[in-house]
C-alpha cells in the first residue's frame, strides 16, 4: 500500500530516487492531481476545530472568466437601454413645428333663370366668347415674383408654382373630378390637415370644415361625365406677406366644365337596344373658386401648402342639392324655380356671396379680369 506520501498509484517510474529522493514528499504526477478532490473549509468550519465539513466549489465557481462575461454583456445591455430610454423621455426636446390651421370653406350654390341650355346653344360662348378663355393649366397664368420684405424672389416664385399645381390637380385632374384618385391632391397638402381632408372625404358635410367640394372640384361619378376634357379657365393670382412667418397667396379662378348624364344615356341606349349608353345633351358647368393659400418656409422645402380659405360658387345647381360630396349639376333642359338675386360668377371684383344665388352671367371676359378683392389675412403664429 502506498504511503502518506505517495501518488494513489504507487511511486511514479523513472523518478530519480524513488521515496527515498529528496522531493519525493512534495512531486506529485498527472494520475495523483487529477485524482485529488478539491475542499475548501467555510470561515466558520477554519474558526472551530471540532467539525470537519466541507463545501465543495461548484463549477461555476472555477468559470471566473465566463462569469466576468457575462457581467460584462449585463451591463451593456443595460447601459444602452439607459440611453434609449434617456432619448426617449428627454426632457429637452426641440419644440414642435407650428400646426396647420384647419380649412373653412363656404359652398354657394347657383341656380339657373330658366331652363339650362345645351353647350352648343350656351350664350355666353357662341361667337368667340370661349376663344377668350384659356385652356386648361395654361389658364393659371402666374403673377410677376417679386421678393417680400422676409422672402426671396425665388422662394416667392416656389409658393406660386406650388399654388398653381394644387389649382391644375384640384380641378382639372380627370381622375380627382369624377371620383377618383385623389392622391394628385393630398401629396401636395401640408400633413397638419391630411386628417381634415381625408374626413372630408369619407364623410362629407357642408358644414364649414369637411366640404370635399371645398378641397376640389368633382362631381358624382354614378351620375355624370365630362363631355370634354378641355376646362377653360380664367383668374388671377397675387402674393402677400402677412406675417415674417409665410406667404399668402391669394387665388380667384373661375372654370367651365362641359358635362352630360351618363343615367340617361344609359336608359336611352337600353329603350333603343345599344349595347352602349347613347349620347346625351351637354351643358356647360361654371364654379368659381377663391382659395388662400399659406406657405411657410417648411412648406417650400417640403413642396406643400396649407389651404386656409375656400370659397366656392358653382352653377346650375339646384338650391336644396347638398353638394358637399360632389357637384350634381342641373343639366340641358332641366330648370329650378329658384327666386334670388342674380350672381355673375364672373365678375371678380366682388367679394363671394353667401346663401343660394341666381346664375347670371353678365357680359364675356376678358383676357384681364378685374382684380381680387382683398381677403383677410392670416394672423401671425
Amino acid at each position: 500500500m502506498a504511503g502518506r506520501g505517495d501518488p494513489p498509484e504507487g511511486t511514479p517510474q523513472g523518478v530519480p530516487g524513488g521515496g527515498d529522493d529528496e522531493y519525493g514528499s512534495v512531486v506529485f504526477d498527472e494520475s495523483f492531481v487529477r485524482a485529488a478532490r478539491i475542499q475548501e473549509y467555510s470561515a466558520r468550519e477554519r474558526m472551530g476545530d471540532a467539525a470537519r465539513a466541507v463545501r465543495t466549489r461548484h463549477p461555476w465557481s472555477r468559470g471566473g472568466a465566463q462569469r466576468q462575461v457575462f457581467v460584462l454583456l449585463l451591463l451593456i445591455v443595460l447601459a444602452f437601454g439607459t440611453a434609449v430610454y434617456m432619448g426617449v423621455r428627454h426632457p429637452y426636446r426641440p419644440p414642435l413645428p407650428p400646426q396647420a390651421q384647419p380649412l373653412r370653406i363656404t359652398l354657394i350654390p347657383l341656380a339657373p333663370q330658366g331652363p339650362v341650355p345645351e353647350a352648343s346653344a350656351d350664350p355666353l360662348f357662341t361667337a368667340d366668347g370661349g376663344a377668350r378663355y384659356r385652356v386648361g393649366a395654361d389658364g393659371y397664368t402666374l403673377p410677376p415674383a417679386h421678393a417680400t420684405a422676409d422672402f426671396s424672389e425665388g422662394e416667392v416664385l416656389q409658393a406660386l408654382t406650388i399654388a398653381k399645381d394644387y389649382l391644375v390637380a384640384s380641378s382639372l385632374d380627370p381622375a380627382a373630378l369624377t371620383g377618383g384618385d385623389v392622391r394628385g391632391v393630398r401629396e401636395l397638402l401640408n400633413p397638419g390637415q391630411l386628417d381634415q381632408f381625408d374626413r372630408s372625404l369619407a364623410r362629407p358635410a357642408d358644414d364649414g370644415q369637411y366640404a370635399a367640394t371645398g378641397w376640389l372640384v368633382r362631381f358624382d361619378p354614378a351620375r355624370y361625365a365630362l363631355a370634354a376634357q378641355q376646362v377653360l379657365v380664367q383668374g388671377t393670382m397675387s402674393v402677400s406677406e402677412p406675417s415674417a412667418d409665410g406667404i399668402l397667396v391669394t387665388t380667384d379662378h373661375t372654370l367651365v366644365y362641359t358635362v352630360r348624364s351618363v343615367v340617361d344615356g344609359a336608359v336611352a341606349g337600353a329603350a333603343l337596344g345599344a349595347d352602349r349608353p347613347v349620347a346625351t345633351p351637354a351643358s356647360h358647368f361654371t364654379v368659381r373658386r377663391q382659395l388662400q393659400l399659406y406657405f411657410t418656409r417648411d412648406d417650400l422645402q417640403g413642396h406643400e401648402a396649407e389651404v386656409l380659405q375656400a370659397a366656392v360658387e358653382a352653377g346650375p345647381l339646384a338650391c336644396t342639392a347638398d353638394s358637399a360630396a360632389y357637384f350634381r349639376p342641373l343639366l340641358a333642359g332641366q330648370a329650378a324655380g329658384a327666386q334670388a338675386a342674380g350672381i355673375d360668377p364672373y365678375d371678380h371684383g366682388r367679394p363671394v356671396a353667401s346663401g343660394c344665388g341666381l346664375l347670371n352671367p353678365g357680359p364675356v371676359p376678358s383676357r384681364t379680369p378685374s382684380p381680387s378683392p382683398a381677403r383677410p389675412s392670416r394672423p401671425s403664429r
